[in-house]
């Protein structure tokens, strides 16, 4: 088992955590899952009862509200314009770029294998298709899809609830 997991990390209730994350500076909320080979960096939130799963990558600067799912190898992007150097050719530092904050809002979904670039807000309840390239806001309740991710359809709120459990 290897988990690297800071002594900054604020861990709420009842989280599960899988081997080969690394976790620093970072919020889980109460009785989320964080999947295998899952990177949370600084100043990340996520709430609670959501689910990470595997090889997704969560940078500075993204906000997850509660309820949400993220599929695998998920990845979040926080620099408009990212650079290796500075104008003078020295590499760059915290100093020298802008984290732009995302938001995910309550109840969403975004499909494994998509791309959510930085300043993004996705709505309540929408849903992100598998390799979709989300370069806008995703209004509530709406399904997109695509590089770049177009709208699709409208989910009602009896959709978001309808799968049935096995008797």
């Amino acid at each position: 088992m290897l988990k690297k997991i800071a002594a900054d990390v604020i861990l709420g209730r009842d989280v599960t955590i899988y081997d080969f994350v690394n976790l620093y500076g970072c919020e889980i909320g109460d009785g989320s899952r964080i999947g295998a080979f899952v990177e949370i960096q600084k100043n990340a939130c996520v709430g609670k009862n959501c689910k990470i799963s595997s090889h997704t990558f969560i940078c500075e600067g993204v906000i997850i509200e509660d309820e949400v799912f993220v599929g695998h190898n998920v990845t979040f992007i926080n620099d408009l314009y990212p650079r290796a150097v500075n104008p003078s050719g020295h590499l760059q530092t915290e100093c020298d770029w802008e984290c732009i904050a995302t938001v995910v809002k309550r109840g969403a979904s975004i499909g494994s294998g998509a791309t959510i670039l930085a300043g993004i807000t996705i709505g309540e309840r929408a849903l992100i298709g598998a390799g979709s390239v989300v370069t806008r806001d995703i209004p509530p309740d709406a399904v997109f899809a695509g590089n770049p991710a177009a709208f699709i359809r409208s989910i009602n709120q009896n959709q978001t609830r309808s799968w049935k459990k096995s008797p």
